[in-house]
């Protein structure tokens, strides 16, 4: 009789330990599910301003177009010789609220192209203003008929500039220009620019940052770096000086798990184009 009492006890000892057991295993499991998710999953803090409003200059309310456009191989230089012959009278007319900050052909990365950059001082208002009249300009209407019979293609972006970037102006040359455009991953925007932010002193040595922008309309989570350089060799020189910086590693070490797809273009200014 008592064996059978200590063989009762150690059985109740037994099923009142298991539930417990139980209980740990399913804990341990949402635990390694928890962390599991957490690689997958990112945390988002809420904000109640679009990032437009945190990241781009508050002082003003400049609009930025830039339009990439594909040119026929045999018509290069006919086009080049139309937008030089058009582009600079709507630039210097008071009646357009825009301004032509530069005109390129792509040297390298996609050939035959040219890039145009506007800026629209006044925002979404002078963008529409300009626009309209444009409609009425005669001139402009057989350029942009012309222009349209030695064209591939052409695509466009409605851009905002980063508050810590400079405002790009007129420069003199020769220079070269690079056009670094980053696609990022979607939420990481305000991130970007907290980072950029400070990497951007570590680039202002040779007066090499024109203007930084990010996209609006058209291809979204898009930036832009606009870079000048005397030539090649002078862009080398001044991006292997950055990593002399202490801070410049870190920001890269960052800031390249925010890109999805990176693209660097060599451009040569046109004749008539502001920066040189």
């Amino acid at each position: 009789g008592h064996q059978w009492r200590i063989c009762q006890s150690w059985c109740s000892l037994a099923n009142a330990k298991r539930p417990a057991r139980s209980l740990s295993a399913s804990t341990n499991k949402n635990r390694e599910d928890s962390w599991f998710k957490s690689l997958f999953v990112r945390k988002v803090d809420p904000r109640k301003d679009a990032h437009s409003q945190l990241l781009a200059k508050k002082e003003d309310t400049n609009l930025y177009k830039i339009q990439f456009h594909n040119v026929k191989p045999e018509c290069l230089d006919a086009y080049n010789k139309l937008c030089e012959e058009v582009l600079p009278s709507i630039n210097a007319d008071s009646h357009y609220p825009c301004e032509l900050i530069g005109t390129w052909n792509t040297w390298y990365g996609e050939q035959d192209q040219a890039v145009h950059l506007w800026r629209y001082r006044g925002g979404y208002p002078a963008l529409t203003e300009v626009m309209n009249k444009l409609r009425q300009n005669k001139e402009f209407m057989e350029y942009r008929n012309e222009r349209g019979k030695m064209l591939l293609s052409r695509r466009n972006q409605l851009l905002l500039e980063f508050s810590f970037w400079n405002e790009p102006n007129p420069r003199p040359g020769p220079n070269i220009y690079e056009l670094r455009s980053y696609q990022l991953r979607p939420g990481t925007m305000i991130e970007w620019g907290n980072y950029w932010a400070r990497a951007i002193e570590f680039r202002q040595q040779n007066s090499e940052a024109v203007g930084g922008f990010f996209s609006q309309i058209g291809s979204l989570y898009m930036v832009h770096h606009l870079w000048a350089y005397k030539d090649l060799q002078s862009r080398e020189d001044t991006r292997n000086a950055a990593w002399q910086h202490e801070g410049w590693d870190e920001v890269v070490y960052y800031t390249v798990p925010l890109i999805q797809h990176m693209e660097s273009r060599i451009m040569i200014p046109m004749k008539t184009s502001p920066l040189k």
